[in-house]
């Protein structure tokens, strides 16, 4: 198949969403298609193979510094190019809800071509990042305006996890929801390695993902301080987004020992394979890609059970998760695996086992699937 992927930020890859696409394209090659892109231009535009058509940045008003330090970059659609774009490929698929893929679904239809769409971004990251996140209304609005915008017009909808296909099918959208896995890259395998001098006698605990207000990074930093092993415990907040600084304020108020950097994916995979616990503290989560990440490459996880996050599905048992927003409760798990080192053990080789059934490539070929159904109906 020639496909084409449509999303405002493909390169600079500093988002769960961009990283997992770049994956998918590149497994799409190693498959024998064709892949093109319609993204925006940026600094750092590494390819695998890929010719991308370049878009300019679109700049918000306002909120320009806060869409940016979320580790966003929205497209100023070039229609002429969009449908150059399209004409070339057998079947377009749009992974944001934004601008360029309104644009784009408007010349699929004009054209004849067929098109699927993805649902990457939940309504409450939006809402979060204005304080809004617990308001029922804002959220609601926000599903309303994404069908009202994008996927009414969108008979096939990617929904990388069941969670997410539930709220779809509650807030009324209609299009075939196919539930596939974003999958996970096969190099996060049960690995571990020697702890450095510096970390040789700690409890290391690791959390990935944006520092931003609903990964509730403050409630894992909160609960180091109050575990009973306080005192051989070591942080480390790998990431970076808006929160950054918030955070490090309370890292050093509540002086709990903590690294807060931003990892490539060499560094990533010798960080998991030194690290004794993942916690996954925040409370919306579409599916979580780096707590899958972080239990295939062997670490336990403790998540936060909270109704608006798929993450707490991979969960094997209660022992792997806390009331989410309670640090005391987050403490109490986190001192039980400390406590229980023999049985951390046992579970790291179930966790590892659960994650090759979110094997990328198998993923990806669902997706193709898709693609083709899709392709069957013009």
């Amino acid at each position: 198949m020639k496909i084409l992927l449509v999303m405002d930020q493909y390169y600079g890859a500093n988002n769960g969403a961009t990283i997992s696409a770049r994956r998918f394209a590149g497994v799409l090659m190693a498959h024998g298609h064709e892949v093109r892109v319609a993204c925006t231009a940026m600094g750092d535009m590494q390819s695998q193979g890929e010719r991308a058509y370049l878009m300019r940045k679109q700049y918000i008003p306002i909120f320009d510094h806060l869409v940016t330090a979320q580790g966003m970059t929205f497209s100023k659609p070039d229609d002429a190019l969009l449908e150059e774009a399209i004409s070339w490929a057998d079947v377009t698929h749009f992974l944001l809800p934004f601008t360029m893929s309104r644009h784009g679904i408007r010349i699929c239809k004009r054209l004849g071509k067929p098109y699927t769409a993805a649902f990457h971004v939940q309504p409450e990251n939006v809402s979060s990042s204005l304080h809004l996140g617990n308001i029922k209304f804002v959220n609601d609005g926000i599903y309303a305006w994404y069908n009202h915008y994008i996927y009414k017009e969108c008979a096939h909808i990617h929904c990388p996890s069941r969670f997410i296909a539930g709220e779809l099918k509650k807030h009324g959208y209609k299009g075939k929801l196919h539930v596939i896995s974003n999958g996970i890259d096969p190099d996060f395998t049960y690995r571990k390695m020697e702890k450095p001098a510096a970390y040789a006698d700690k409890f290391i605990i690791l959390m990935i993902g944006r520092l931003s207000i609903e990964k509730r990074q403050d409630v894992l930093i909160r609960a180091i301080k109050l575990s009973r092993h306080a005192d051989r415990l070591t942080l480390v907040l790998a990431g970076k987004g808006p929160r950054k600084k918030q955070l490090e304020k309370l890292i050093r108020k509540l002086e709990v020992p903590a690294t807060t950097r931003f990892f490539d994916k060499k560094d990533l995979l010798d960080m998991i394979a030194v690290s004794d616990l993942y916690v996954h503290a925040a409370d919306i989560e579409i599916e979580a890609m780096s707590c899958m990440e972080a239990f295939a490459g062997g670490l336990v996880p403790v998540i936060a059970n909270s109704h608006k996050s798929a993450t707490p599905q991979f969960a094997l048992d209660e022992r792997s998760l806390f009331r989410a927003g309670d640090p005391q409760d987050l403490a109490r798990k986190i001192d039980y695996w400390i406590e229980h080192e023999d049985e951390r053990k046992k579970m790291e080789y179930a966790y590892s086992e659960l994650g090759k059934k979110y094997d990328l490539d198998t993923c990806v070929r669902q997706a193709e699937e898709m693609f083709r159904e899709a392709m069957r109906e013009v």
